[in-house]
Formats: C-alpha cells, sequence, structure tokens
C-alpha cells in the first residue's frame, strides 16, 4: 500500500509553532539542537532581515526554514525535514521557496552549513547548483565537519 504525499504548503512561522518546530529539531539533531529561544530570536528579526517558514502538510508542521539576508549575501541559517518525509521533496519545496525569496530582498549568493555527515542534503545543494567553497574542521564534533557552500543566483 503506498501513502499518497499530500501536497507541502509553506507559510509564514508563528510564535505558536516553535513547539513543533524545536520537536523536529531535538529528533534531528541530537546533540546540538537549536533552542526555542534560538526560534523565538529568529522570528523577532522578521521581516528586517529573516524570512522563516514551516512546511505543512496535512495541517502537521514537517520542515521549516530560515533565511538571514543582508545587502546581496543571504544565509540558509535553518532548514530541516521531519525524519518520516525526508526523501519525498518537501527540503527541495523549501531551498526553491528560499532561493525565490532572496531575490526579492536583493541577495545575489547564498551560503549554507552542512554537516559533512549529512551525504542526501549535500546531494540535494549540489543538484541546485550550489558548491563547496570552505570547510569548517569538526564543527560539529570530531570529524564531522561543516561543509560551506554557496549559489550565485540572479537578482
Amino acid at each position: 500500500m503506498t501513502t499518497e504525499l499530500h501536497p507541502v504548503v509553506l507559510r509564514a512561522m508563528t510564535w505558536l509553532d516553535i513547539d513543533d518546530v524545536v520537536a523536529i529539531e531535538k529528533d534531528l539533531f541530537l546533540d546540538d539542537p537549536w533552542t526555542p529561544e534560538l526560534f523565538w530570536s529568529e522570528l523577532a528579526q522578521v521581516p528586517e532581515s529573516r524570512e522563516v517558514m514551516v512546511a505543512v502538510i496535512n495541517n502537521a508542521i514537517v520542515g521549516y526554514v530560515s533565511l538571514r539576508f543582508v545587502g546581496s549575501d543571504g544565509d540558509v541559517n535553518t532548514i530541516a525535514v521531519h525524519s518520516d518525509y525526508q526523501g519525498q521533496g518537501v527540503g527541495k519545496h523549501m531551498i526553491a521557496w528560499l532561493e525565490a525569496t532572496a531575490i526579492t530582498h536583493g541577495v545575489t549568493q547564498l551560503f549554507l552549513d552542512v554537516r559533512s555527515d549529512n551525504a542526501p542534503a549535500m546531494s540535494m545543494y549540489v543538484s541546485r547548483g550550489y558548491e563547496q567553497i570552505d570547510q569548517r574542521r569538526n564543527y560539529y564534533g570530531t570529524d564531522v565537519h561543516a561543509i560551506v557552500m554557496r549559489k550565485r543566483i540572479a537578482s
């Protein structure tokens, strides 16, 4: 029996979403999850320098993404997809939104860090035109590096 994936809807994250988002965060990032306070801080900077969205399927939050923009540079501050929904296009949907939104803010290049042990995420980023430009050794712990990636986008 196959389960049909209902459409992903992106909407602005609200304060009321933080508990659901933190639950996903703790499930995915056991060693270094973002705290509720970090998400509160992200939301406090909307719309001056942030856009923060949640991905929703069947009224359930299944992912989240935060874009930080300053001048022509943008950063993917955080992006995550609930483990039950990974590999189903939710991340690609959020990245497409992020890139389009970055352009509306005058961003010409996006940066992100990805864990060196997260091959599926790195593969997705490479398929969307991101390139590795640096590495922060042992950033996430012994032998788990932060791979710094960049994508130049048209404004």
